[in-house]
């Protein structure tokens, strides 16, 4: 059996269509709920987060100067201008602990200037002094030369936080690693000068 469909013809009076089709509505009875305004929403600083995520790959993607004032010799080790050489020799002798340590061993370039970036502001923020960045001797890489071991020297020297590193002792992983004495969190100054050299 087909049911027959009804045509219905378009009402003249939308509006009176409306009042018809809710004649029947009863409002519920008020049951005394008291309901709260929604907490605004913290606004999300979405151009400010970008605006760091593009300092962190502008920072990324500098060069590491060719003019840096590294000790000569085949040990890595960088002395802020200003600072006396006794600093240096401190920091070769293990004078200061060190606090914390990252290790970019199988990191590539990128990833390793990346987390070396963040590892140092964490450090400075906890305020550590003295960490050790364990890059490997190369002993795996193609012609078994350290590859992140140049670029991580024009990385620290690059950074206003490093004051000095050095290739670490042989205990703390000798050639493989370096040893970095980082500026006070609280305090802006250097270790004492010395003027005796």
């Amino acid at each position: 059996m087909n049911k027959r469909q009804v045509k219905r013809e378009p009402a003249s009076d939308p509006g009176q269509e409306f009042l018809d089709a809710v004649r029947d509505v009863r409002r519920l009875p008020n049951p005394g709920r008291v309901v709260h305004a929604r907490p605004p929403r913290t606004p999300t600083p979405l151009q400010r987060i970008e605006d760091d995520r593009q300092v962190l790959r502008d920072s990324l993607a500098d060069p590491a100067p060719h003019d840096l004032d590294l000790e000569s010799g085949d040990a890595l080790a960088f002395l802020r201008p200003g600072l006396a050489r006794q600093v240096l020799r401190r920091l070769r002798g293990g004078h200061w602990a060190t606090q914390d340590q990252l290790d970019l061993h199988g990191s590539r370039s990128g990833e390793a200037r990346a987390l070396l970036v963040a590892f140092l502001a964490q450090a400075v923020k906890r305020g550590h002094r003295c960490v050790l960045v364990v890059h490997g001797k190369g002993l795996g890489s193609k012609n078994r030369e350290p590859v992140l071991r140049p670029k991580l020297a024009g990385w620290l020297a690059q950074r206003d936080e490093v004051l000095a590193f050095c290739q670490a002792r042989p205990v703390d992983g000798g050639s493989g690693a370096v040893v970095v004495l980082l500026r006070g969190a609280a305090r802006k100054e250097h270790p004492p000068l010395d003027e005796d050299d």
